[in-house]
Formats: structure tokens, C-alpha cells, sequence
């Protein structure tokens, strides 16, 4: 399944290398809105992909900053 493998790959990396990953994906989610609001946007369940892609990136970070402390 899709999503196990990319949560395991999410798991193995650090915490900065989530939070620049937390930024590219909050970037691509930006411009999906906008190619959406003008017409530009095809694949509209991209933007819900990329939402709950951002959703487990922070959780993950929650997740090891708990287990830090």
C-alpha cells in the first residue's frame, strides 16, 4: 500500500528534513489553489492528496518531538 510505505519513509527522517518537506508541500498546496481558482487545474483530488499529506507530515513531527521529551 502506498500509504505505509510513505509513512515509513516519513518516520526515518529527521525532523528537519519533515519541516522542509512540511514547506514544499504547503508550497505545492498553495499553487494547486491557485491553478484551481483560475481554471489551470485538472486533477482536483490533488489538492486533497497534498492536504492529507501535510497532515501526516506534522503529525509525525508531533510524534517525535513527544518522543523526545
Amino acid at each position: 500500500m502506498k500509504t505505509k510505505t510513505y509513512l515509513e519513509e516519513l518516520r526515518t527522517n529527521s525532523t528537519d528534513e519533515l519541516n522542509e518537506k512540511l514547506v514544499a508541500a504547503k508550497k505545492e498546496l498553495f499553487n494547486l489553489r491557485f491553478q484551481n481558482a483560475t481554471n489551470q487545474l485538472d486533477n482536483t483530488s490533488r489538492i486533497k492528496d497534498v492536504r492529507k499529506n501535510i497532515a501526516r507530515i506534522q503529525t509525525i513531527i508531533v510524534e517525535k518531538s513527544n518522543a523526545v521529551q
